[in-house]
């Protein structure tokens, strides 16, 4: 499983220019998805600054150019319709960015327990599979998703089996977690507590 750290860069899901109907104190925001660990965040845009669709931005440590500051962390509940529609998309632009991060992942993946192995968590892979692809990391690692496509010839395409993977554990549809910070769910006392990763 990857490490879980700070984003560094955020691709923009939607902007609200005015903000939410429902915030008290009216301001630029937007709903963004994190480059390295998937966290959707909500961010204060600067006055001066108009964002657009899948714009990539900075929102680590320091000075960010596009933002004044991070609202929090958010759940897929809590985004817009126009966040939610282009998440996928945006998944997919993310995934090919990071293509040898993945490739990593399925060249040093393991077992989850005794009984299930990470791949097989990825929507599309099944037992077969499965054993193809360790059947070939073991000649020689794989180099890219064409490298992948190329060997494994009947599994999907690669950048959209993680990228839909991705957006299962977004929306929490999942026990495990091989991408994604575990997203937030209501304590009984209503305040906002993470999932354990299991």
């Amino acid at each position: 499983m990857m490490p879980i750290g700070m984003e560094e860069y955020a691709w923009v899901l939607d902007y609200l220019p005015t903000g939410k109907v429902t915030d008290r104190y009216k301001q630029p925001i937007a709903q963004v998805v994190g480059e390295s660990y998937f966290t959707l965040l909500e961010v204060v845009v600067r006055p001066n600054v108009s964002l657009t669709l899948e714009q990539r931005i900075y929102v680590g440590k320091g000075e960010r150019p596009e933002i004044t500051k991070i609202r929090g962390r958010i759940s897929y509940q809590d985004l817009t319709s126009t966040a939610k529609s282009q998440l996928h998309p945006v998944l997919i632009k993310i995934v090919e960015k990071r293509e040898q991060d993945f490739v990593r992942f399925f060249n040093e993946c393991g077992p989850v327990n005794i009984r299930l192995h990470q791949l097989e968590l990825l929507p599309g892979i099944g037992k077969r599979h499965m054993e193809d692809i360790l059947e070939e990391r073991k000649k020689s690692p794989f180099k890219s998703f064409a490298d992948i496509r190329e060997r494994i010839p009947l599994l999907p395409n690669p950048v959209l089996i993680i990228a839909n993977r991705v957006e299962e554990e977004i929306k929490g549809e999942t026990k495990y977690y091989l991408f994604v910070k575990p997203p937030y769910v209501p304590d009984v006392h209503g305040a906002h507590r993470f999932k354990e990763k299991r």
